[in-house]
């Protein structure tokens, strides 16, 4: 059964606001969101129920088989890593580094480096105590301080997996994900020191008080700096290797650890290392407590697997092709597609996965359709889902509620640095667009 441009169009348009008013006005969780989403768009283009069903399941399969173990073992690294205190000698040996009068520096620097393998609330909620206490022992601003921290988080969140919107957008786009989490980390680079800019140029300039509640400082654990970096640090140059060896020219077994689940796998054993006297309690609890944190994120991301299988029924590639132009805008589209649901909805993960399925039907008509081009493609989705983070996100709250600012600062320093932390992203991402497409 033949469908019209408009009918499709009307039926995207319905689900994408669906999506929206259920997780923005009705605080709907994003998985029941895109499952009756589901049901708008394939009805909206006349299949029946059986169609939708089998659809989604194929969808929802597909999806999980790619992505299951990188999010889960991946959120196993950040669990340890946060339970054996690692995150915070990190942090500890940064601002000894760095030292303490750039101190709003070396929290961005944490940021950066604790969110590989940490989400970015949970990143935040692990290392405020200490920038509340840097803060206070250096007289740098609050503001600065917490925002500083926040984009160097937020900066790998969006672009590099092993986190769930990176990976599962990658999956859909067919984008290497050994590749994507080098090239990501390099981008996501300037990205955060644009984020940390304007936090010291904006913060400096909005006198706040330190209102968050006052907790007595942790004490660091004794492990060796070495030890905490190292299971951030070696999965990543496995990866970086086995992305650039050919398992049919010799790079076997490079190739083999190489792969993310292997290499992240390799992480979450040493991530073991740095902690002593382990119990089989507690060694059990944090199983229990990865699985379920990792469990939460792969049923929004299977449910936009299902979404996304219902999205390519409708042949939305064909009809954008033979419809609209879009051959001129090129790198330009799925950075704004992924603006405008991101500041929707609120949520990165899920505007960077809708807006992936969108997108990859239409990659040969935008000029991505090569290994390159599908990289490229990622970083501007990444960049867009940076953009704008404000009152409709809950990450924009972590920071407000653990860093005890107002409403007011928060969107005039941290949202004004999710726009610079997007428009640097992309404008580099557009840069190497010209040179390598």
């Amino acid at each position: 059964m033949t469908t019209s441009f408009l009918q499709v169009l009307l039926s995207l348009a319905a689900g994408i606001g669906l999506i929206v008013l259920l997780t923005v006005r009705f605080r709907v969780h994003a998985f029941f969101a895109l499952f009756l989403a589901c049901f708008v768009v394939g009805l909206g283009v006349q299949l029946s129920f059986a169609d939708i069903i089998n659809t989604m399941k194929d969808g929802f399969g597909h999806i999980l088989r790619n992505l299951g173990f990188i999010i889960m073992l991946g959120t196993m690294l950040g669990v340890i890593l946060e339970y054996t205190g690692a995150t915070r000698v990190m942090a500890a040996a940064i601002l000894k580094i760095v030292g303490e009068k750039r101190a709003a520096a070396a929290m961005g620097i944490t940021g950066f480096i604790v969110g590989l393998p940490i989400f970015c609330d949970s990143g935040y909620i692990v290392l405020s105590g200490l920038n509340r206490s840097v803060a206070r022992r250096s007289g740098a601003s609050i503001l600065v301080m917490s925002v500083s921290l926040a984009a160097g988080l937020y900066a790998v969140h969006c672009l590099i997996p092993p986190h769930p919107g990176a990976t599962a957008a990658a999956g859909i786009i067919g984008a290497d994900i050994g590749k994507l989490i080098l090239t990501g980390a390099l981008v996501a680079i300037p990205a955060a020191v644009a984020g940390c800019w304007w936090a010291a140029f904006m913060g400096k300039r909005i006198p706040v008080a330190d209102n968050s509640e006052d907790h007595e400082p942790e004490e660091l654990p004794d492990t060796p700096a070495w030890k905490a970096f190292l299971p951030i640090i070696l999965p990543i140059v496995l990866i970086a290797m086995g992305a650039f060896t050919d398992l049919k020219k010799g790079g076997g077994v490079l190739h083999v650890l190489g792969d993310p689940v292997i290499a992240l796998a390799v992480g979450v054993l040493l991530a073991f290392y740095t902690g002593k006297d382990w119990k089989r309690a507690a060694v059990s609890h944090l199983m229990t407590e990865a699985a379920e944190k990792a469990g939460g994120i792969l049923v929004i991301i299977g449910a936009g697997g299902a979404f996304g299988a219902i999205l390519a029924t409708t042949k939305i590639g064909d009809h954008f092709s033979s419809s609209l132009q879009l051959g001129h805008i090129g790198i330009i589209f799925p950075f704004l597609l992924a603006v405008l649901l991101k500041t929707a909805q609120g949520s990165s993960t899920v505007a960077i996965i809708t807006a992936a399925f969108i997108i990859q039907p239409l990659l040969p008509v935008l000029g991505l359709d090569s290994d390159m081009g599908r990289l490229l493609c990622m970083l501007a989705l990444g960049g867009g889902s940076m953009m704008v983070s404000h009152a409709n996100d809950a990450y924009f709250w972590v920071i407000s509620k653990f860093s005890g600012l107002e409403m007011n600062p928060m969107l005039k320093v941290y949202s004004g640095a999710t726009i610079i932390m997007g428009v640097v992203t992309f404008a580099i991402v557009y840069v190497l667009s010209i040179f390598m497409l």
